[in-house]
């Protein structure tokens, strides 16, 4: 069983479409089920995933944040959640290719690690070439300063196991840097070539300005937690036997 975690905010239009995606992609290949987390949204989004589920048979669950909390908390809830081994979270908006998801499925069979981070590279990016240049010098800096080997942390399309994210530590923003996290537990993180799409209707959340200073501060709190992390390994765990 996997789960596929999606948070949305606002994306009545975009959800039914890329649900009936996931279905087309994954019907016969695995069990799954779908759970959007539906972050506080002013418009039908959570009836829209109910009515897709209703019609295409998927097994779909809508959770309704009160308020909007934010995409990580999004995340978060949606992993809490879930019932499946492997997680896969894909934004909202339909710019991931659910038909990418069974290629990162696939690479799960060759990794032995215990914690591990299967991480979306979008290497021809629909966007302008502004947010292209503003993208690429983000993760120039980012993996300077924290080493995770990801040419793409903003890319929403990730695949983890669920005990793997629960023993990440939680903060605002943290979607973002799920694989230097994966690695300071010391597991590792794989990199997948994944297709990029124009948005289907409504607009970004987000602007370089409100990405900016967050993360600057968002870095530099997880180089600080990179530094303080320790990892035991255990030898052997000895019982009395009665």
């Amino acid at each position: 069983m996997i789960s596929v975690v999606i948070p949305a905010k606002d994306e009545a239009g975009n959800i039914g479409p890329l649900m009936d995606e996931i279905c087309q992609s994954l019907q016969g290949l695995t069990e799954f089920e779908i759970l959007v987390v539906d972050d506080g949204s002013s418009d039908g989004t959570a009836q829209e995933v109910i009515d897709t589920a209703n019609k295409n048979g998927c097994l779909a669950k809508a959770i309704v944040h009160r308020h909007s909390t934010g995409q990580s908390t999004a995340v978060c809830t949606g992993v809490r959640h879930a019932s499946g081994k492997y997680i896969v979270t894909l934004d909202a908006d339909g710019q991931n290719d659910p038909a990418d998801i069974p290629a990162m499925l696939k690479l799960t069979e060759r990794i032995t690690a215990e914690h591990f981070c299967i991480a979306g590279y979008r290497k021809n990016r629909k966007d302008t070439a502004w947010k292209r240049f503003q993208s690429r010098f983000a993760n120039k800096v980012r993996d300077a300063m924290l080493h995770d080997g990801v040419p793409d942390t903003g890319c929403g399309l990730k695949l983890f196991p669920r005990e793997t994210f629960l023993r990440l530590p939680y903060f605002n923003h943290m979607h973002r840097y799920i694989p230097a996290l994966v690695r300071r537990l010391g597991g590792e993180v794989f990199i997948s070539v994944v297709n990029h799409r124009d948005r289907g209707v409504g607009v970004s959340k987000y602007t370089a300005w409100n990405r900016m200073w967050v993360g600057i501060v968002d870095i530099l709190g997880v180089m600080w937690l990179i530094r303080r992390a320790k990892i035991a390994e255990i030898e052997r765990v000895d019982t009395n036997q009665s």
